[in-house]
């Protein structure tokens, strides 16, 4: 059995830490728009590198942003944190400094963002942006693989518990 268990604040500045790739959603006129993205955990924001496009454009629209990050080992063995908040492009020049240092420490290439592109009704050059997430809420889950255990799925005694003793 596996049982799905609340992460602390420190085991999710922990993930935060040690995974710097995730996926960032955003919405425009409802619509959800998910991308995969490097990031880097500047405690108490998040720096995350891109380029010019639909993400950028998204959020300049509507801040409301979050980013789901997981360490997944195998189907029995995970973990996995969302922090909502909202999302700025970076401005000023020294916090942009910063911020690029500390994803380029993560990700030297800056890839995806930095590729070969194709021109299409969304994705413009390699302009790039680095936007601040200011987190509002950061949840976390993590696997407990209680195989083996001899813990019922539903408490002994209860109506719907149907297992023999």
């Amino acid at each position: 059995m596996i049982e799905v268990v609340e992460m602390r604040t420190s085991e999710i500045e922990q993930l935060l830490d040690e995974v710097n790739y995730g996926h960032l959603g955003c919405s425009q006129n409802s619509m959800p728009y998910v991308v995969p993205v490097h990031f880097a955990w500047a405690k108490p924001v998040i720096y995350i590198y891109t380029t010019e496009g639909k993400k950028a454009e998204i959020i300049r629209g509507n801040p409301k942003a979050c980013l789901q990050l997981e360490d997944v080992k195998n189907k029995r063995d995970w973990r996995s944190v969302i922090v909502q908040g909202e999302a700025v492009q970076v401005t000023d020049h020294e916090e942009r400094e910063k911020a690029l240092k500390l994803v380029a420490e993560i990700n030297p290439t800056l890839t995806p963002a930095v590729s070969i592109r194709w021109m299409d009704s969304w994705v413009r050059e390699n302009i790039e942006v680095i936007l601040k997430l200011t987190p509002s809420v950061m949840t976390g889950r993590f696997s407990v693989d209680r195989q083996g255990d001899e813990v019922p799925m539903v408490p002994a005694g209860s109506p719907q518990s149907t297992m023999p003793q």
